[in-house]
């Protein structure tokens, strides 16, 4: 019996090989190469891809002996896939992401990009057509054009250990709201300004949140964060769909640039000298896009969020097209505009950030340079760590605020901030 069916596989092998020739296009169902390739390189395939009637022209062609990452660009591009190293026996297959690339190529366009500019004179003038164009390919000055900027809902001060705090509403276009909280410090004098833009965690109430900007405020910072377009009482006005929009990109960042501009305006207590912007994942995009669009921030603090190879995968991060700035940018560059402010990284072993240290800072390092400023830009790595806010990731930046806006280490107990339910955090206007 096995003998025959030893026959048996041995003539659909023949016949299969028979018909791969020049007038077939020697094509395969992709499937089954990649059986081939798996047991070829001895690795294992996850895919998030359907793969099933899918056929591949010269399939067998596309294969190099010498490099399985070369093999799988060959097969995947021909189907707008890509290939992730998950460890050294498991890839996974998925669709092509247009913000998202390997490491590799993050270091190539760093290494094209440093070409452009070999002093401060060259890259000031390549920094302010940045600057210009990610205006203008965000569509900012349009949209705020289009924005009613009513007079600011403030809700009565909560008084905490320390520190306040108080919701605030702005209605930006019409029927639609900038919703988020200001943490103020409740010590005398002039105080910093830390704008807080959310990642995409459970919302701008959770705890880990209030902690933060609750520490910030009672060390001597004024904070204010916003829910994102589409979260929380922004979902209320325009559903949870409208997240994953381009005008969310916008909007967001217009969030954050009217909150710095009313805070300044209208808030007596604020040091025009000392302001800041800090977030983490999609928040640390909108840090760095509120660093690069407006020079009146004064630090800056992008936590696990700065890569090379990563835009951010949502559409409030990478919607508009920004990235093909001035010939084509990535995130360390819009974020080296801050030079020679001080600026500080904080990135880990578990996500995107995990080439912080040997890729990102040494870019950044050299534009920092230009201005005999390298100390200026920190990297906080934590490689054991994961993808959050963690405490070792808020005292970092408590740290680095303490240092740049001299507060009040003294003041630095999490366990002080009083965690608000959700409610609390919310504006009611209706």
């Amino acid at each position: 019996m096995k003998r025959i069916w030893t026959t048996v596989f041995a003539t659909i092998q023949c016949t299969m090989v028979m018909a791969q020739t020049f007038e077939t296009n020697y094509e395969r169902p992709v499937g089954d190469l990649m059986n081939d390739v798996a047991q070829r390189f001895g690795v294992r395939f996850k895919y998030n891809v359907d793969t099933v009637g899918r056929q591949l022209p010269y399939a067998d062609f596309r294969v190099r002996p010498y490099s399985i990452e070369e093999t799988l660009d060959n097969i995947c591009k021909y189907f707008d896939w890509n290939w992730w190293k998950q460890s050294d026996k498991l890839y996974k297959i998925k669709p092509y992401e247009y913000p998202r690339r390997h490491v590799e190529e993050g270091q190539q366009m760093l290494n094209y990009l440093s070409t452009l500019y070999q002093n401060k004179e060259q890259w000031e003038a390549r920094r302010d057509t940045l600057r210009r164009e990610v205006r203008q390919r965000l569509g900012l000055d349009a949209f705020l054009d289009s924005c009613v900027l009513g007079k600011p809902i403030l809700s009565k001060i909560t008084r905490h250990d320390g520190y306040t705090t108080q919701n605030i509403c702005i209605e930006l276009t019409p029927g639609q709201h900038l919703f988020g909280t200001i943490y103020a410090s409740t010590a005398k004098g002039k105080h910093a300004l830390i704008i807080c833009p959310d990642g995409h965690w459970p919302m701008r109430y959770r705890k880990d949140e209030q902690q933060r900007l609750g520490t910030l405020a009672r060390m001597g910072a004024v904070c204010v964060d916003f829910d994102l377009y589409g979260w929380g009482q922004s979902a209320e006005e325009v559903g949870e769909a409208a997240h994953h929009t381009s005008r969310a990109h916008v909007y967001q960042a217009a969030c954050g640039y009217v909150l710095l501009d009313y805070m300044l305006t209208n808030r007596k207590d604020i040091d025009h000298q000392r302001v800041g912007v800090m977030g983490g994942s999609g928040g640390g995009t909108h840090t760095v896009l509120l660093s690069l669009l407006d020079n009146r921030v004064t630090a800056s603090a992008p936590v696990v969020h700065l890569a090379s190879h990563f835009d951010g995968g949502c559409p409030c991060e990478s919607g508009m097209p920004v990235q093909l700035s001035a010939g084509g940018t990535c995130e360390p560059e819009l974020a080296a505009v801050m030079a020679p402010r001080p600026m500080l990284i904080v990135s880990d072993g578990g996500d995107w950030t995990a080439s912080v240290p040997t890729v990102e800072m040494p870019y950044l390092q050299r534009i920092y340079g230009f201005y005999g400023a390298k100390e200026q830009v920190r990297n906080v790595h934590l490689p054991n760590e994961r993808h959050d806010f963690g405490p070792n990731k808020r005292k970092a930046v408590y740290d680095f605020f303490i240092d740049v806006f001299h507060l009040d280490r003294s003041k630095l107990d999490e366990n002080k901030v009083a965690i608000l339910p959700d409610e609390a955090l919310k504006t009611k206007f209706k």
